[in-house]
């Protein structure tokens, strides 16, 4: 089954699913031959439905596993829109980006929506399982949290455990299973806050608190320290931190210092003519090269 969905006309199919690097952790799947962007999707639905999103005329196309109802389709076309940013309104930050020449081209190539999760609670998860740790140690715990508690779709792809699925499982199934290591104390308590309705972490997308105030909502969950709180702030559409760590900070001196190691200031000062757009123009900035052919490669 077929859905198309039309997208704005300033969208970068392309420049979305490589935005980072979400889309190859489950149960994402990105096909980099055939420019297929794969995900399993449940929510509403009596069971999950695994989507292929592709690029077309206009739009998106996204194919279903099976044949869905009304409602079912409503809720596919819901979480993709949701996942690429498409009622995002970037005109200010194009607006901002364009008068510096060096930024013009990220309103050219339609740059700046960051793919996201159909929802806050897998993000945060997620965002949890990237801090202290390579990207392989991501990758298996993110791959054993859907392979071990993700409900299956119709060709037998899982999706993304729910708060509910995690929130009765000892601290030592985390510790063992999905190998968190410190995390798993953390993911748990996570898990049965959100299970209870104690913490809403939906409701950060509307949130209106000031930043100071959302920022330390956010830190007050375990695992969450202004690396990934800043990168989190991204994905609910407020951009600015800067969520420096180790690859930014390295990448900026190769691209912006001529190799030289920059401090945080440094980076700060260099960004904040984009002021609430900063932490996005950084992003877009540091991540330029991602669509020339030989990174494509590696992902």
């Amino acid at each position: 089954m077929d859905i198309k969905i039309t997208t704005p006309v300033d969208f970068n199919f392309r420049r979305t699913v490589l935005s980072h690097g979400w889309c190859v952790l489950p149960p994402f799947e990105f096909d980099k031959n055939t420019w297929i962007l794969v995900r399993v999707i449940e929510r509403g639905q009596p069971r999950p439905v695994t989507v292929k999103i592709s690029s077309t005329k206009g739009g998106l196309k996204v194919s279903a596993s099976r044949r869905l109802g009304q409602k079912a389709t409503a809720s596919v076309v819901r979480d993709v829109r949701h996942m690429f940013r498409l009622d995002d309104d970037l005109q200010d930050f194009y607006r901002a980006t364009t008068i510096e020449p060096e930024f013009a081209w990220i309103a050219t190539e339609g740059a700046g929506r960051l793919l996201r999760s159909p929802t806050v609670f897998e993000d945060l998860v997620k965002m949890i399982c990237t801090t202290n740790c390579s990207w392989s140690l991501t990758e298996k715990m993110v791959g054993a949290l859907v392979s071990e508690l993700g409900e299956e779709s119709d060709d037998g792809r899982k999706s993304f455990p729910t708060a509910a699925a995690l929130a009765p499982k000892p601290e030592k199934f985390f510790r063992d299973k999905i190998r968190a290591g410190y995390r798993a104390p953390y993911l748990k308590e996570l898990a049965q806050r959100v299970a209870s309705g104690a913490l809403n972490v939906e409701s950060w997308l509307t949130n209106e608190a000031s930043l100071t105030d959302l920022i330390k909502e956010m830190k007050s969950i375990k695992g969450v320290g202004n690396y990934a709180a800043e990168n989190l702030l991204k994905l609910i559409g407020r951009y600015d931190g800067l969520a420096l760590d180790s690859w930014t900070r390295a990448q900026f001196a190769r691209a912006r210092d001529q190799g030289r190691p920059a401090s945080d200031k440094k980076i700060a000062r260099f960004y904040s003519r984009f002021n609430s757009w900063r932490g996005l123009a950084l992003w877009c900035d540091m991540t330029r090269h991602w669509l020339d052919p030989e990174h494509i490669l590696n992902w």
